[in-house]
């Protein structure tokens, strides 16, 4: 090798080694240096100490000289220990002991900091009130790390609590490193001009970074202007930082600017708060503090489209030229960055790009300004009143949160009244209470608990009483009569339990919040002589520090409530939010029409969650209930849209908006089991694809805004209609029947059920821009079909097994929702755990649920009892919740329990175990039974699929129709499926999915429904003719039957039902001459019938009433609208042999009928019947829907009926009594009298009937068709001749010309799923 080349790369691997060793030096190195342990013992202070031994200068870490720490002399939370660092320091964490080789040590404590060892500020963790945990014995060391630091040249420890066997003892070290910062101070007047390198200008990003601190409540910090009134702002605003963006067109920033972005609160304590602002192109990300807020433009117009000069503190030309009232900062920036450059340091070097106006100094002053917390409603500051002044002039500034709170008191002397200062519902009220006479009061001041300083001025002085808030005109002032006399003793805040009344009685509580500048006669008083016991006394007061917080920032309200406070709590208004709950947290609503149908609910709106508390939100949907719950959402495009070009332009897509956001309906469509979407297109030479290549000229757009061009029933990409895949297009060269480029209307339409790319929000067609060519689509609703999570279930089958899942994360709200069944006493269904918090969730004893957690405050329980046991084989509901202002537990219907979270107590539930499913970590007390349908903050946890590949875990679970049986109403019968049940409505008079849905029939003059029962039999037996007979009398003899039906007429006397037997026997329930009901039983030819009759109104009043018999063979109960009851004993008999027949409406001579009867089945009935039933037998479904085994037998005019009364009970009026009946109308199947539906037996007559009532039908039909055609052809020509005229004819016209085309060809119209 070369030799000069050789000592060239040793020189170069020398530098890269000695880069490296800076690199690992660099990473090695950390900000957690002791930096008490080398201070001066004059660096440590106290408030008090026990004795000489015990003073302060012994507090450091692990030191036993003197007493081995500090102690002071009285133990109680007013004491203190204090170390100057000697400057500001950035501090990483603290570590306490007690006292050496002693039984002092202190449990808790607060930590606070300050720059200039007035002012103190607590430092809060994890957004917790409590303060630190401190030690459990004298000598062990307990660290706590500060996330994130703090910087501060004094810290101050506060015990809170102790040794109840000893005293307050600590030692202390404090761990960090140097800070180095460059500083600025403005002082109202004066501002920075920044002139930004154009070079430097990055056309991607900006960074704006800087620290500032302020006692000022508004103020500019920064300022960027563009062309055309485009800029860019940083106000302080009632103690709130304000980034205002305005895109052009508009003034300087104010309240209306189009963006405003608002972050932080009390932000004029006086102390450092960081600020970071990021522009990215169209992004922008403001951070104040640990609050990050997150803003995207819309379009495409960059933000970063400014100026080269930015102003710092104020505004150029502020209060000249430009209208613009706020103020410029009054207060101190430190480390203030412009894209990495040190503006602070420019100015200080007087570059030429920064220009200073005004003056302005690079250090920062401290105030010497001591403010007072009033901690509890007990506080008081009794000061006293100066010598030799005869009259009261108080003045002081505040700020809470609180509505209501005395602050100020005073009796005067010689008994000569009382002067009383209280915040009432926000506004400020001074009493007079003079002796004698009525109390005379001042009220100035609104909305005074807004958080905010507000100042109070207020003097009596001879007959003179004046109020002053703010300086502002709402003061007020009174005269009186009579000399008022100065005071000894003004308390401020509250007073003392022991003192005396006056005529003045204060009800309101003390006041919570914080005073400051208290002047009393023009002396300022001193808080600190107050807090060394040389001035006054009090009671627990927090002196020289403001401890006010707002406790809505950050706000734990969710899902947009809002969110209020007073000084102790907050609390969250959840109106119109769909949310429910002490944080908002819960929704209102179910997450799918499958969880309404289960819950018993019909058909309708609803709103659904599809993901509970999740962040979605609700949605309003259509939820059609049968065998399956459908959910149906709609669009804005649900018409017929027509696709015709003008002036040779191709046709713009129309864009489809649903009623739910598109996270919305993905949700939705996610957990359905079957989504499904209807297309249609109707074309006149306007083809989907183009003749020669196939390349498509139509095409929709789905959800992830790909374009697709199958058109349902094909697979993707096929571009194929359903008649080409099936081969019966109308031109057999192309594969849909629109490419077939006809002169005429025809259509493809199709069912669109490929999830993943529903739903449709686009449709383009355009070949309808060539001449003569026309096109028009309809886009049906989103229909989806069940849930997939709902039935999503596991079976325990050990109480070692379990399934697991990844942690749950449910730091500041948790909830868990899920259904649980067992026979099992005990077991654990959900288990999560951290090092010390934990959450579960458990069976404890077969009447009993627990809810359990800790978050760091000890470990709660919220349980729920039930009179009933949990462990009978049904489905319960459990949900519970945990947010940082309480937990609850509900079981099913069971009422809901409470327990509220701890004052000030951690709030952060910090988990890092897997999440156990029906078991725990140690296997013990595990789950035996079901789970299904678990939800943890809305996210529902596939149970099935984990339980597939789980040894001990079988995925889902039998038995539903114990749970869900009570479903099934009117005698239909529960069936089990592999997820969920059906109801099945055979032997009930009604249908539907619950078999509710009732079924009713309007009958006219001379009809009637006749059901034979000795056809059904031999239909469903097929028995040996020689013994049939037999085979009646044995099968067909009830001892027992129960009836019903409900019905609506005017006409008597009318039969209403006629059950008759071979044998002569009968049931006959008419309504008499005079309206009154009559049930007539003959069980016993031989004998005359038993008659009951309801004479106690007219029922033939055209009101719709329900009649009930129940027979348990001589004893008949009979209930008439639900409340007339009767119990009678039949003297016919007890047997109703053979039955034979059962019949509605009209009967000629019917067989063995006493003359009433005789009476009103020749007269027969007219009106409305529905739900008849007669033990198992539905004769009106029997009837009305086709493809039973029953024969039945329809005579003359009966029409199928919605309800009899919709919407109306037993009892209210109805407005027309049956719809106008016409031939041929009213039911499906032939209407000649004596034609049966199934296998009915068939005369001469009834068969000439027949083919007459055919006949007549279709030449009717041919008629209204040629009437049809010749009106729609009159329709459209007419409709053509004015969409010149008005644009909405054209869907008119449109629809016209379809129909025409639908009524003369037979064009195909494809539909398919």
């Amino acid at each position: 090798m070369d030799p000069v080349a050789g000592a060239l790369l040793k020189m170069l691997a020398l530098l890269s080694a000695q880069t490296c060793s800076k690199v690992v030096a660099g990473n090695t190195y950390n900000c957690n240096a002791p930096l008490a342990s080398a201070l001066p013992r004059v660096s440590f202070s106290s408030s008090s100490e026990l004795s000489s031994s015990h003073g302060p200068g012994f507090a450091s870490l692990n030191r036993r000289d003197g007493a081995g720490g500090w102690t002071p002399l009285v133990s109680n939370k007013y004491q203190w220990l204090q170390i100057d660092l000697g400057e500001r320091m950035k501090v990483t964490a603290v570590a306490t002991q007690g006292g050496y080789g002693s039984s002092d040590w202190v449990t808790r404590y607060l930590l606070m900091f300050s720059d200039s060892g007035r002012n103190w500020k607590q430092y809060r963790r994890e957004e917790s009130f409590w303060g630190f945990p401190g030690n459990t014995n004298s000598d062990s060391v307990v660290h706590y790390r500060l996330q994130p630091p703090l910087e501060a040249r004094f810290l101050r420890f506060l015990p809170l609590a102790w040794n109840s066997k000893g005293r307050i003892g600590m030692r202390i070290e404090v761990y960090g490193c140097a800070y180095r910062s460059e500083m600025v101070n403005f002082d109202g007047k004066s501002f920075l001009l920044y002139t930004i390198n154009q070079k430097s200008i990055s056309s991607m990003k900006e960074i704006i970074t800087l620290k500032f601190k302020t006692r000022q409540s508004d103020g500019i910090l920064l300022h960027r202007e563009g062309q055309n009134g485009k800029h860019i702002t940083l106000e302080l605003v009632k103690g709130k930082l304000i980034l205002f963006f305005n895109s052009g067109g508009a003034n300087l920033p104010s309240l209306d600017a189009q963006v405003t972005l608002t972050l932080g609160s009390l932000l004029d304590d006086q102390h450092w708060h960081s600020v970071l602002i990021e522009v990215l192109n169209t992004h922008i990300n403001f951070t104040v503090d640990k609050h990050t807020h997150r803003f995207q433009a819309e379009g495409e117009a960059s933000l970063l489209d400014l100026g080269y000069k930015i102003s710092f503190g104020g505004i150029p030309g502020l209060g000249k030229s430009l209208v613009f009232p706020h103020k410029s900062f009054n207060g101190c920036f430190e480390n203030l960055f412009y894209n990495g450059v040190d503006i602070i340091d420019l100015s200080k070097k007087h570059k030429p790009e920064i220009l200073i106006m005004g003056n302005m100094s690079f250090s920062c002053s401290h105030p010497q300004t001591v403010p007072v917390t009033f901690l509890s409603s007990r506080s008081y500051l009794a000061l006293p009143h100066p010598t030799g002044e005869n009259s009261v002039a108080v003045t002081f500034q505040f700020r809470t949160w609180n509505r209501a709170g005395l602050l100020l008191k005073s009796q005067f002397l010689h008994w000569s009244g009382a002067l009383v200062l209280v915040l009432s519902d926000g506004k400020l009220k001074l009493s007079l209470c003079p002796p004698g006479q009525p109390v005379r009061a001042v009220i100035a001041g609104d909305g005074l608990n807004d958080g905010q300083w507000h100042s109070v001025s207020l003097s009596a002085n001879g007959n003179h009483l004046s109020l002053k808030v703010d300086n502002d005109a709402s003061s007020a002032a009174h005269s009186r009569r009579g000399q008022i006399h100065s005071a000894n003793t003004y308390y401020f805040g509250g007073y003392p339990d022991n003192s005396s009344g006056s005529q003045c009685e204060n009800p309101l509580r003390g006041f919570q919040g914080c005073l400051k500048l208290i002047s009393i006669g023009g002396t300022v008083v001193d808080p600190i002589s107050v807090q060394q016991g040389e001035l006054g006394n009090f009671r627990d007061l927090q002196i020289d520090s403001c401890g006010i917080t707002d406790r809505c920032l950050p706000s734990y309200c969710e899902h947009g409530g809002e969110c209020s406070q007073s000084w102790d709590t907050f609390s969250c208004d959840c109106t119109h939010t769909g949310y429910v709950g002490a944080t908002c947290h819960s929704s209102l609503y179910e997450r799918s029409c499958e969880a309404y149908k289960h819950r018993g609910n019909s058909s309708g709106f609803y709103y659904i969650d599809s993901d509970g508390s999740g962040p979605l939100g609700p949605a309003l949907v259509y939820c059609n209930m049968t065998d399956s719950a459908w959910t149906s959402v709609q669009h804005n495009g649900s018409h017929l849209a027509r696709v015709k070009s003008s002036h040779g332009e191709s046709p713009q897509p129309v864009i489809f908006k649903y009623m739910a956001s598109m996270d919305q309906l993905q949700a939705l469509i996610d957990q359905a089991d079957h989504c499904q979407q209807e297309l249609a297109f109707h074309c006149k030479k306007s083809r989907l694809s183009a003749h020669l290549d196939g390349t498509p000229v139509s095409w929709w757009v789905g959800r992830t805004n790909e374009t697709h061009t199958y058109w349902g029933g094909s697979l993707p990409d096929a571009q194929k209609c359903t008649c080409g895949l099936e081969g019966n297009c109308i031109d057999s060269q192309y594969h849909c029947n629109c490419d077939a480029d006809q002169d005429e209307w025809t259509s493809d339409t199709g069912v669109l059920s490929h999830k993943e790319h529903l739903p449709v929000t686009q449709v383009m067609m355009t070949d309808a821009g060539r001449p003569q060519s026309e096109a028009a689509y309809t886009l049906g609703p989103l229909l989806c079909r069940g849930d997939n999570s709902f039935w999503n279930s596991a079976s325990f089958n050990t109480e070692t097994s379990y399934l697991h899942f990844p942690t749950f994360r449910g730091e500041l709200s948790a909830d868990v929702s899920f259904f649980f069944k067992t026979t099992a006493s005990s077991g654990v269904f959900v288990e999560n755990l951290g090092i010390t918090d934990f959450i579960r969730l458990e069976l404890r004893a077969p009447t009993e649920v627990t809810f359990s957690f800790d978050v760091g405050n000890g470990p709660c329980e919220v349980t729920v009892q039930s009179p009933t046991p949990f462990n009978d084989n049904r489905w319960h509901h459990v949900k519970a919740e945990r947010n940082v202002k309480e937990a609850s537990l509900q079981v099913d219907q069971l009422p809901q329990k409470f327990q509220p979270a701890p004052t000030g107590g951690h709030l952060l539930l910090q988990l890092n175990s897997q999440l156990f499913i029906g078991g725990t970590a140690s296997r013990q007390r595990g789950f035996l039974g079901c789970i299904r349908f678990l939800q943890l903050n809305g996210i529902a946890l596939d149970l099935e699929g984990r339980a597939k590949v789980t040894p001990g875990v079988e995925a889902g679970c039998a038995g539903h129709c114990s749970s869900y049986g009570h479903l099934c109403h009117n005698g239909g019968r529960c069936q089990e499926r592999h997820r969920g049940v059906a109801c099945d409505c055979t032997s009930s008079a009604y249908e539907g999915p619950f078999c509710s849905h009732e079924i009713s029939a309007y009958f006219g003059a001379g009809s009637s429904i006749i059901y034979s029962f000795q056809e059904h039999h031999n239909y469903t037996f097929n028995g040996n003719s020689s013994s049939l007979a037999a085979l009646f009398h044995e099968e067909l003899t009830l001892t027992r039957e129960i009836v019903t039906l409900s019905f609506r007429t005017t006409g008597t006397p009318s039969l209403l039902l006629f059950v008759s037997s071979v044998y002569e026997e009968y049931l006959s329930v008419i309504l008499a001459s005079n309206g009154s009901l009559q049930i007539r039983y003959k069980l016993d030819r031989h004998r005359e019938p038993d008659v009951f009759n309801f004479d106690f109104k007219n029922l033939a009043d055209g009101q719709l009433h329900n009649v009930k018999i129940n027979r348990e063979a001589a004893v008949v109960f009979v209930e008439v609208n639900q409340n007339a009851r009767r119990r009678a004993t039949l003297s016919s008999g007890m047997e109703f042999n053979a039955v034979k027949s059962l019949v509605l409406g009209m009967i000629l001579e019917p067989p063995g009928a006493d003359p009433d009867t005789q009476r009103a089945a020749a007269r027969g009935f007219t009106g409305c019947l529905s739900a008849v039933r007669f033990s198992h037998a539905a004769p009106l479904k029997a009837a009305l829907r086709l493809g039973g085994p029953v024969p039945v037998t329809v005579h003359g005019q009966v029409a199928a009926g919605s309800r009899c009364a919709a919407g109306a009970g037993p009892g209210s009026r109805v407005r027309e009594l049956a719809p106008r009946l016409s031939d041929g109308s009213g039911y499906s199947g032939p209407t000649d009298e004596g034609e049966p539906l199934i296998n009915a037996d068939r005369s001469d007559s009834a068969v000439i009937g027949g083919v007459v009532a055919v006949v007549i039908f279709i030449l009717l039909c041919v008629t209204a068709i040629a009437i049809r055609i010749c009106q729609q052809r009159w329709l459209y020509q007419k409709n053509e001749s004015d969409i010149s005229k008005a644009g909405d004819n054209a869907e008119i016209a449109l629809k016209s010309e379809l129909n025409m085309q639908n009524t003369v060809s037979e064009s195909q119209k494809e539909y398919f799923f």
